[in-house]
């Protein structure tokens, strides 16, 4: 790469890394993995930059890094997460911040209790806000399989969120 790509890439990534890493997180659910998962992403952007003909379709080529890096990971036996029976204690929250840390914490923790593909659908299209034809093309799926996997997803994230809330609540 010549001074000017690499000037190009170092303000594109100053400028992403942060959004870029909030999606990773929000994909796995663990701000070291996601660091990790941004990286691939970045540097996957790095070995193509000069291929880029279109500048501004960046941002879909690394989410869409992201998002199989996630998938790729989570096929992987010795990654996948483990369950334990009990889950440690939290400190019991209280005020209106804490509130809203509490709800934060309550969809990390159901956003890992659902399966990879259907998390990287639900965090794509409600929270990256990306509508079902773009979500489709990140994925590259069909807009009916980013329907059935957001209603799975949905029903899946249902569930945890009721498992999640029930293991925050302090115990009486």
């Amino acid at each position: 790469m010549d001074q000017r790509d690499e000037q190009e890439f170092a303000e594109y990534f100053a400028a992403r890394r942060e959004a870029v890493r909030r999606t990773a997180f929000l994909l796995c659910g663990d701000w070291h993995r996601a660091d990790d998962l941004a990286q691939t992403a970045f540097v996957a952007l790095h070995r193509r930059w000069r291929k880029v003909r279109d500048k501004g379709a960046l941002d879909a080529y690394v989410r869409r890094t992201l998002v199989r890096a996630v998938i790729d990971e989570s096929r992987r036996p010795w990654r996948r997460e483990r369950f334990v029976d009990e889950v440690p204690e939290t400190p019991a929250p209280d005020g209106e911040v804490a509130d809203s840390v509490a709800t934060r914490e309550a969809l990390v923790a159901g956003l890992k209790r659902v399966p990879p593909r259907q998390r990287a659908v639900l965090v794509l299209r409600f929270l990256e806000g990306l509508d079902v034809a773009a979500a489709a093309e990140v994925l590259r799926c069909s807009e009916g399989t980013v329907k059935s996997q957001t209603s799975r997803g949905l029903d899946a994230l249902r569930e945890a969120l009721g498992d999640a809330i029930d293991d925050l609540r302090p115990a009486s």
